[in-house]
C-alpha cells in the first residue's frame, strides 16, 4: 500500500482510510442527490464524489468524520479525482484517528509560541508591546493550533502559527538590510495581522467559514479587537491607529481584500513579506509533489501558473 493520497497516481486503486474536510450535497442532472467530498491525510487531499447518495450517506459522511474508503484514482479537468466505490465511517476496532490524518507544521507548537515571545520581548516600545502581548495571551491556545487558511497556503494544523515565525525571521532581515524600519511596528504587525483567523475559522483540524467570517472577515475583526484591547488597557494614540492601519492594509489592495493600502512604511513591508511566505509555502507544497523535470498542477492563486522543478542538481 502507498503511504499518501497524494502518493496515488491516475488509475491507481485506494483501499485506505482519509479524513473528510468538506462535504457537499449537490443534485444530478438526472435529479438524484450526490455528495461532493474533499477527502485528505498528511500528505495531501482529493476530490471524490459519492453518486446517489441517500439521506443517511448525508448524515452520516460530513466534514471531520474520518472514513474507510474504496475506489479508484480517476481524473476530472487536469486534477486528480477518486471515483468511489465504498465508503463507510471509521469504527473504534479499526485503530486509526482523526488526527493521525491531519497535516501539521513541521515545528513544533512550543516552539513556535517561543519564537513570537522572543519578538515581542523586543519590543521597546511599551505600547506597542502591551496590546501584542495581550492579544497573543488572549488567543495563545487557537493561535498555536489553527491553520492560516482554509486552502493555498499553511492550511494544516499549526499553520498560522509557522506562518507568522516565518515572516518574523523575514522581518528581521528586513530590520537589519533597512535599519531605519520601525522593528517595533513590523513585528507587531507580522504578529496580530491574521490572528483574526481564529474567529474566521472553525476550528483547527478541518476549518470552515463561521458566520462572523463570512459576514465580516479576519481583517475588520482584528481591527475591531485592536481597539478593545487598547481600550482595556487604557491605551490612546498613534500607535493603537498605525496597528490598526498595518492589520488594514496588510492584503495590499481592495480586490485583494484590503479596505485601504499600505501608506506607512512598515505596513508596505508587511503586505511584501506576507506575500512572499505565503507563496513560498504554496510553490514549496506544489513542487515537492512532482519529479525534478515536470510542472506542478496549475496553481490558482499564482495567476493559474504552473512551475516547472529543474532536473539538474545543485553542485
Amino acid at each position: 500500500m502507498k503511504k499518501g493520497i497524494a502518493n496515488y497516481s491516475i488509475g491507481d486503486t485506494f483501499d485506505y482510510f482519509l479524513l473528510i474536510k468538506s462535504a457537499t450535497k449537490g443534485v444530478a442532472s438526472n435529479g438524484k442527490p450526490f455528495l461532493s467530498l474533499m477527502l485528505k491525510d498528511k500528505t495531501g487531499e482529493i476530490d471524490a464524489k459519492l453518486w446517489e447518495a441517500s439521506p443517511e450517506d448525508v448524515q452520516v459522511f460530513q466534514q471531520g468524520e474520518l472514513v474507510k474508503v474504496s475506489g479508484e484514482v480517476g481524473q476530472f479537468r487536469n486534477k486528480p479525482q477518486l471515483k468511489i466505490h465504498s465508503i463507510r465511517p471509521a469504527q473504534p476496532t479499526d485503530g486509526v484517528y482523526a488526527a493521525d490524518f491531519v497535516e501539521k507544521a513541521p515545528v513544533q507548537k512550543e516552539e513556535l509560541m517561543e519564537k513570537i515571545t522572543e519578538a515581542i520581548f523586543e519590543m521597546k516600545n511599551a505600547n506597542i508591546q502591551r496590546i501584542t502581548r495581550q492579544v497573543v495571551k488572549q488567543h495563545q491556545e487557537a493561535l498555536l493550533t489553527y491553520p492560516a487558511a482554509v486552502r493555498n497556503h499553511h492550511e494544516y494544523v499549526s499553520g498560522l502559527a509557522y506562518h507568522i515565525v516565518s515572516m518574523l525571521k523575514l522581518a528581521r532581515e528586513m530590520t537589519n538590510l533597512y535599519p531605519e524600519l520601525n522593528k517595533d511596528l513590523l513585528y507587531a504587525g507580522v504578529i496580530l495581522h491574521d490572528i483574526g483567523k481564529v474567529r474566521e475559522l472553525s476550528n483547527a483540524s478541518s476549518p470552515s467559514y463561521t458566520m462572523e467570517g463570512k459576514l465580516i472577515g479576519h481583517i475588520p475583526l482584528m481591527i475591531e479587537e485592536i481597539r478593545k484591547v487598547a481600550d482595556e488597557l487604557q491605551i490612546e494614540g498613534e500607535e493603537v491607529t498605525i496597528l490598526q492601519h498595518m492589520v488594514l492594509s496588510h492584503h495590499g489592495k481592495a480586490e485583494w481584500g484590503s479596505p485601504t493600502p499600505p501608506l506607512v512604511r512598515e505596513a508596505e513591508v508587511l503586505h511584501y513579506i506576507d506575500m512572499l511566505d505565503s507563496r513560498m509555502n504554496m510553490l514549496n507544497r506544489a513542487l515537492e509533489k512532482v519529479e525534478p523535470g515536470s510542472f506542478t498542477e496549475r496553481l490558482y492563486p499564482l495567476d493559474q501558473r504552473t512551475f516547472y522543478k529543474p532536473a539538474f542538481e545543485e553542485e
